[in-house]
């Protein structure tokens, strides 16, 4: 048996004193160490499987972290950090005061640009090529690795256009493995198989007619061929665009089978690739299948209901409706001020769009949802899913924005359901013929009931729901934290703490914040967004505007970015625990 490799890399100068078939030997060793790892701490897997033999010759040929080498969209990065100093620790990834899931610049000099959104790579890459030749540092390499499905979207594009009419030492690196989390979609996808399938190469080549200088494409997983490629381009001036060729999942054979569940498929045995089973049969359902179950039940329904998401169907369960009306239903690739304006345009005529995007990636949208749905009244029902911490992923991805960045936009409603049942009454009473926009948010994870298919009502818009009746506190809460409250008030003074599940961050129930004021000395806000300009915000202007004094304490996500790890603790580090929520309680009880 011989010797190990990976165990003496410490940093990728190490990986420059090895040999070919050394090469080729620590890539094994690389892809197992990988497997060993995520099969029991869980991970993004597939990615990061395809790309080991790409990172390590990318780190054998280029002057990393001097050359600088940039992710995108970070999923694929495991190697590139165990290989970068921190195999020692990436038994700690996505860990709670571990290392990150993505590169991160805080992290290591090895990252030098965070990625954890699509499709930023090639903007960033060129915006350091620049700043290079300005400071007249001519020798040095940018090199961006950005995935099929990524290029696809607009912001790429943009770069690429750029790019193109510059003289930048630039070099995109395509990572083709026809895979996103779940298969690449578009016309683009269908151009890089025909020239995989030597259909397109020279001929009316996209990328040349671009500026850029094409070569490929290269077979990935030929270490000798990638290396030989890298160590050509690295003396060809201006743009140059490499195209490799991966498999998702490679070396694991169930990934490779099924590569949509093995993007990150939680814990697996490591030996055979099975995925440790869990019976979710007896579980509550994921908030996500509440919303891909009901919009099926109302599609068929209502023949106006269309579906989009910008590449997250199986994420969001929209392939449930993508399977049952392939012709309503639409997964536009990683898009999503494609998908919001598409959405527009469907219900300016007539058409009820459900356009599902997760909380972080809604951001990416802002000015769609202003200029194009809520100026023009526009009925687009925005579906927004991981609203809240999410976990393990962090900072990049925590669904804690949405409330405040949409709060400030005139004609868009905006709900947050207390438990699935309340979800799927929202989505009923989305469809029953509005005239503004709505957005409705809800958490990842598992509803806490599996009693939710019920006959459908239709909700009231701007109307919240006194739950509990008390004489000395009011706590109002939106969303799935309001079952936190619900969790506690059997531990508070009887009689003491009334509790209000609001529903409507806009408008506000304006008839129960005046109860609520008039009678109520103290009063909390809880939710799961920050808590600058979000609801508690809003319900604090109410009292400001109306003259209304008071005792006030908000509870929610505070100004400042937070890390990953399990759900738990995060909500013990930002103190929005139930355990934080009553003790805040009993706190102002006692005053």
């Amino acid at each position: 048996m011989q010797p190990s490799l990976l165990a003496h890399i410490e940093d990728p100068k190490d990986i420059r004193n090895l040999t070919i078939p050394q090469l080729k030997q620590l890539a094994g060793e690389l892809r197992d160490f990988i497997i060993d790892i995520v099969a029991t701490k869980e991970g993004h897997l597939g990615a990061s499987l395809g790309v080991v033999e790409l990172t390590i010759a990318l780190h054998y040929v280029f002057d990393t972290p001097n050359d600088l080498l940039l992710w995108d969209v970070g999923h694929q990065a495991y190697s590139h950090k165990i290989l970068t100093g921190r195999r020692k620790v990436f038994h700690t990834n996505r860990q709670y005061g571990g290392i990150s899931g993505f590169p991160k610049r805080t992290e290591s000099p090895y990252d030098v640009f965070g990625t954890g959104h699509s499709s930023t790579s090639i903007s960033a890459a060129l915006g350091m090529a620049i700043a290079s030749a300005l400071k007249g540092d001519t020798a040095r390499q940018h090199i961006a690795v950005i995935g099929d499905a990524s290029i696809a979207s607009g912001m790429a594009f943009e770069g690429l256009n750029h790019a193109g009419v510059t003289q930048a030492n630039l070099l995109i690196i395509l990572n083709d493995n026809a895979m996103a989390i779940d298969p690449s979609v578009g016309a683009l996808k269908n151009y890089f198989t025909d020239v995989k399938a030597g259909k397109k190469v020279r001929k009316n080549n996209i990328i040349e007619a671009l500026n850029f200088n094409y070569a490929g494409p290269v077979d990935g997983h030929d270490i000798d061929a990638v290396i030989r490629e890298l160590q050509r381009l690295q003396s060809v001036p201006g743009p140059k665009f490499l195209h490799i060729l991966t498999t998702k999942g490679k070396g694991l054979k169930k990934a490779e089978q099924d590569q949509v569940r093995y993007h990150a498929p939680g814990k697996f045995d490591k030996r055979t690739g099975e995925i440790l089973s869990r019976n979710e049969a007896c579980e509550p359902p994921k908030y996500q299948d509440v919303f891909g179950e009901t919009l099926v039940e109302l599609a068929e329904q209502n023949e106006q209901i269309v579906g989009i998401s910008p590449a997250m169907s199986t994420g969001c369960s929209l392939h449930r409706m993508l399977e049952k009306f392939p012709d309503r239903a639409f997964d536009v690739g990683i898009a999503e001020q494609h998908a919001v304006t598409l959405a527009a345009g469907m219900a300016s005529q007539g058409l009820i769009p459900f356009c599902n995007i997760y909380a972080t990636f809604l951001q990416r949208a802002y000015d769609q949802i202003i200029h194009d749905v809520a100026l023009q009244s526009l009925p687009v029902v925005f579906c927004i899913d991981r609203a809240g911490l999410v976990g393990e992923d962090g900072p990049t991805h925590h669904g804690v924005f949405d409330i405040a960045s949409l709060r400030c936009i005139p004609n868009l409603i905006i709900m947050a359901p207390l438990n699935a049942r309340e979800l799927r009454n929202a989505l009923y009473t989305a469809q029953l013929g509005m005239h503004s926009p709505m957005a409705i948010r809800y958490p990842r994870g598992r509803a806490a009931s599996s009693d939710w298919r019920q006959p459908f009502e239709e909700i009231p818009i701007g109307k919240g729901l006194p739950m509990v009746a008390g004489d000395r506190l009011a706590v109002l809460t939106v969303g799935t934290i309001g079952q936190l409250v619900q969790e506690i008030l059997p531990e508070l003074p009887e009689g003491t703490v009334a509790w209000y599940n609001m529903r409507f961050v806009k408008p506000l129930d304006a008839s129960i914040l005046h109860e609520v004021f008039t009678h109520y000395k103290r009063v909390v806000t809880v939710e799961d967004g920050t808590i600058v300009g979000g609801f508690g915000a809003a319900v604090l202007a109410f009292a400001a505007v109306h003259g209304y004094q008071a005792s006030t304490k908000q509870l929610g996500v505070p100004d400042r970015f937070v890390t990953h790890g399990k759900m738990r603790e995060l909500q013990e580090e930002i103190q929005l625990t139930a355990t934080d929520i009553k003790d805040c309680l009993l706190a102002m009880l006692s005053e």
